[in-house]
Formats: C-alpha cells, sequence, structure tokens
C-alpha cells in the first residue's frame, strides 16, 4: 500500500509524458500501469529520486512500443487533399485526443499549448529518443545533465539530440491553446452560435482563407473556405439540429457535437484557432472509442461555449 501512495502522485504528469511520446491516451494509460508494475517489483526506498526513476521506466516503455514502422499523425499528413472520403482507418494511424485531466497536472496548465494535436503530431515525425529528449528538456524543463543520466548517454549527445529535435519542429504551429481570452472566446462564441443555428456562411467567414477540415477516423480532408464551404453545405452533411458543448481536452477548444434524437454524441470536434480566425477543424468520429476515456457529455442538452 505505501508503494502505491508513493507512486500514485506521478500518474498524470507521467501519463502527459507518455502522450506526447505515443499520440494516445489508451497507449499512455498502459504505459502508465506498465510503469508503475514494474516499479512495485523493484521498489527502493532508498532510491535518490523516485521521480526520475520513473521516467527512466516510461521511457524505455514507451521506446519499446515505437518500434512499430507506422507513426500516428493527422489526416492532412496522410495525403492531398479533396477526393472520397473512403473506408475509415485503424485507430492507431492518427494520434488520438486526450481528456485535460489525464494528462495536465493542475500546476502545469501552463503546458496546454504542448497537448495540442498538432504539437503531439509534430512530436511524432521524431525518433523516439530525439522525442524523449525534447520532450523532457523543452516541455518539462529537465537540465542536460539530468536527461543525459536518464537515458545514459553524454550531455553533448543531449545537446545534439536537442538540436536536431528543435530544427525539425520549427514549421509546426499548434495554434493557440484554449485560455481566457475575451478575443478568443467572442470568436468561440460566435462559432458555436452561428454553428446551433446552422448558419454557414457565418462559419465560412469565420474561417481563415486556408482553413483545414478533416474527420478522422477518415484520411480524407479539405483546404480552403470554398471547399469547406461546400462540404458544409452538403445534403450530406446534416447538421441542422445539431449543438456543440464543450469538453476539456488537448488544451484546445474542443466539443462534443450533438445531434437531435442520438444519445450519444456524433463527434468530438477540435478547433485550430489563430489571430481571430479559425484555421482548422478535426472531428473524430469513432465516438465508441473515445467515449470510455472522456466519458459521456454531462447534459444532452448543453449550450455552446460562452
Amino acid at each position: 500500500m505505501r508503494v502505491t501512495e508513493e507512486l500514485e502522485p506521478f500518474r498524470v504528469e507521467l501519463t502527459g509524458y507518455c502522450y506526447r511520446m505515443l499520440g494516445s491516451g489508451f497507449e499512455a494509460e498502459d504505459a502508465v500501469q506498465e510503469t508503475f508494475v514494474r516499479a512495485w517489483k523493484t521498489y527502493d526506498a532508498s532510491r535518490a529520486s523516485l521521480r526520475t526513476w520513473l521516467y527512466r521506466l516510461a521511457t524505455t516503455i514507451c521506446i519499446d512500443m515505437l518500434r512499430s514502422p507506422q507513426r500516428r499523425a493527422l489526416a492532412v499528413d496522410l495525403g492531398p487533399s479533396g477526393g472520397e472520403i473512403g473506408a475509415p482507418l485503424p485507430e492507431r494511424a492518427f494520434v488520438q485526443p486526450v481528456p485535460d485531466a489525464l494528462v495536465l497536472p493542475e500546476d502545469q496548465a501552463v503546458l496546454r499549448e504542448t497537448v495540442r494535436l498538432a504539437f503531439v503530431a509534430a512530436l511524432q515525425l521524431l525518433p523516439p529518443r530525439q522525442r524523449a529528449v525534447l520532450i523532457l528538456r523543452d516541455v518539462l524543463a529537465w537540465q542536460a545533465s539530468e536527461v543525459a543520466a536518464l537515458l545514459s548517454v553524454s550531455v553533448a549527445s543531449v545537446n545534439s539530440a536537442l538540436q536536431r529535435a528543435r530544427a525539425t519542429l520549427q514549421v509546426a504551429d499548434p495554434g493557440e491553446p484554449l485560455r481566457p481570452d475575451p478575443a478568443q472566446q467572442a470568436l468561440l462564441t460566435r462559432y458555436c452560435e452561428a454553428f446551433e443555428r446552422h448558419d454557414v456562411d457565418t462559419l465560412v467567414a469565420l474561417l481563415h482563407e486556408d482553413a483545414t477540415m478533416s474527420m478522422p477516423p477518415h484520411s480524407w480532408w479539405l483546404r480552403g473556405r470554398d471547399a469547406i464551404s461546400a462540404a458544409l453545405r452538403s445534403p450530406s452533411a446534416a447538421c441542422a439540429g445539431a449543438w456543440l458543448v464543450p469538453v476539456a481536452a488537448n488544451g484546445s477548444p474542443a466539443y462534443w457535437q450533438m445531434r437531435p434524437g442520438m444519445a450519444d454524441p456524433f463527434g468530438l470536434v477540435f478547433l485550430d484557432v489563430r489571430d481571430g480566425v479559425v484555421t482548422g477543424t478535426t472531428t473524430f468520429l469513432d465516438v465508441a472509442t473515445l467515449l470510455p476515456l472522456f466519458g459521456s457529455p454531462m447534459s444532452s442538452s448543453g449550450s455552446p461555449r460562452r
């Protein structure tokens, strides 16, 4: 019991670390559970740093889990825009959403941007050890010497890996995290209200000219106002009467999309925003997979985010 009590305070931060490494909340939970099992079996109260030891175990487990050649990505990374929607891809193909409470300790709310879907997807471009170095150094603010000790490498190797990782991530734009900013909140309120009215003209007006729209688990995606406008006006869109219920997910503006006559949500919607406009929408349609992780919406008659 005492060992469990000593390990449990590290669960959320370790899950956040593993989520950034793996791109899946389910896999992150599995990795942390395996970390705790190994820690419990080899627990030594005389260790200088329990936290460092747990991160070492978690890093080894994540690297082992990342031996598959396939990396998780976003739909926009999987092929050209447009075309037929096509058959759904396996869950393993996509970076998956995660509840904030699972990965963001209360004292680390400032790190919201580092669990946004675009940032986590960019991390998947890095080799696993580079990924670990960048997360530990730039996200969790570990010293180079601490990371070197954790990975059993030299400080020079850590600095070199960090430099290469930063160069790869320079092109990544995770967008703005959800924050109590009046301008951002006004934008989100206008979007939610227009969505509830099925006011396509207003929705399109709130988009950046190069905005994207995607719907995992399909690799299909669109770019640009005109293409998105046509999709929203299509009879198959069937969004009339739908509304959005806020969800605390990936440090982002996120919502369950609810539809009349449906007890469960239709999808989990993420908005990317930048400089007063919506730059992208991602709607995860595999609700049956996500509900066990997120739980059902608190209300089936929720209102837009205010």
